[in-house]
């Protein structure tokens, strides 16, 4: 006799239902409108690599040179020695003083994973930046941990509003995360404003991670301040990587900088490698282009940077002339986050516009902002034909659906 069988439908973790990743999760919307025939105009995924960027040659002739000489293997876990000399050579650079540890990671998102894990037990928490990169929320939910998020001032240029992370702080907070420059606003933080970061984080025994992920491409005539520079003795960790910078965000390559008093960061630090041995390795041949990005010629640097403050300086043009439009001038990364005035959800508006226009961004509800208020994100990265036909797009949309 055949066996009974019965379907039982298997349920996903109940700590995922708040999981969200709002950059794709727009996806199914614009196959609706790629199956209709039409051709969609992507400003929702910051990947320079689908616009006319190019990766520089000399850092992948080193990463195929590794294939061919066979470091096809299993790499350390905490990476190779030369990616990690590299990597404590460039947090020199950055006037990082006080640095305890390096590892290289599976892209930034693995360093988040890592870190956040090592850190928190039940009931505790982290204060994360609203609005920030759905990433750090997502890995809270995964890991079960309430999300303690505190207000970014869009009156203030999208710096961090000092007063609500004082609200926020409660006995379970163990650390504070700050992206800078910002995604999804485009925000730096000042040196001020990193000082009394660290004035807090040390009256309340907090861990910092500064997400520093987009430092070289800043787009103002200043240079990127690291958090770790302006406080050695808190301790922190600096977030990095290939991606952005060197325009290979699918090598998966990034790294942590443990900076800070050693006796305060040894027992975090050895927490953190205990997870690194328990997944192996970060990606093994691309490893060996870490030492000659970091050390060898910057040169596409200058040309990404000059089309980049082109397309910003266009984005910014285009939400100043625009009916309901405003924003704060983006001063690094490339995107854009301006504010919109509609009686309606901001995901409502995204949707409509990518079904009506063919253009794609992403709400701002997707990464956070204040009660009342409706937000979406621009990635300015397209050339600038494609970036008028895009905003005309958007505006005669706006005109069309809410009137002047």
């Amino acid at each position: 006799m055949a066996p009974t069988t019965h379907a039982h439908e298997i349920a996903s973790a109940c700590r995922l239902e708040n999981v969200r990743y709002a950059i794709r999760d727009l996806a199914c919307v614009a196959d609706e409108v790629i199956q209709q025939g039409h051709k969609v105009l992507p400003l929702n995924v910051g990947d320079p690599l689908n616009f006319d960027f190019q990766t520089p040659p000399h850092i992948i002739e080193a990463v195929y040179k590794a294939m061919r000489d066979g470091k096809n293997g299993y790499a350390p876990s905490p990476g190779i020695p030369q990616a990690l000399e590299a990597i404590r050579a460039e947090a020199a650079r950055k006037g990082i003083t006080t640095v305890r540890d390096v590892f290289v990671t599976s892209g930034v998102s693995e360093t988040v994973d890592l870190c956040l894990t090592a850190l928190l037990n039940d009931g505790e928490d982290i204060l994360t930046p609203c609005p920030d990169y759905p990433l750090y929320s997502a890995v809270l939910c995964k890991l079960g941990m309430r999300l303690n998020a505190y207000d970014l001032n869009e009156e203030d240029g999208w710096q961090p509003e000092l007063a609500d992370i004082e609200r926020k702080l409660t006995p379970r907070t163990r650390g504070i995360v700050l992206i800078n420059p910002n995604n999804p606003t485009g925000s730096l933080c000042t040196r001020q404003m990193l000082e009394h970061i660290a004035e807090l984080a040390r009256r309340h025994n907090l861990i910092v991670f500064s997400d520093e992920i987009y430092d070289k491409l800043i787009l103002e005539d200043t240079a990127h301040i690291a958090f770790a520079s302006v406080a050695p003795d808190v301790p922190c960790i600096t977030f990095g990587g290939m991606s952005k910078n060197y325009l290979v965000p699918g090598w998966r390559i990034g790294w942590g900088i443990v900076s800070g008093e050693s006796t305060g960061v040894k027992a975090y630090t050895e927490g953190v490698h205990r997870l690194l041995r328990a997944r192996l390795c970060a990606n093994h041949p691309e490893q060996y282009s870490i030492q000659p990005a970091l050390e060898g010629p910057q040169d596409h640097l200058v040309e990404v940077k000059r089309k980049l403050r082109s397309r910003r300086d266009l984005t910014q043009h285009w939400c100043e002339a625009t009916p309901r439009v405003s924003c704060v001038v983006p001063r690094g990364a490339f995107y854009a986050y301006p504010r919109i005035e509609i009686p309606e959800s901001d995901e409502v508006f995204v949707k409509e516009l990518i079904r009506k226009k063919h253009v794609m961004v992403v709400h701002g509800s997707g990464f956070g902002q204040k009660p009342g208020t409706q937000h979406f994100r621009i990635v300015f990265l397209p050339d600038e034909q494609t970036l008028t036909k895009a905003y005309a797009g958007i505006a005669e949309f706006i005109g069309e659906r809410y009137g002047d």
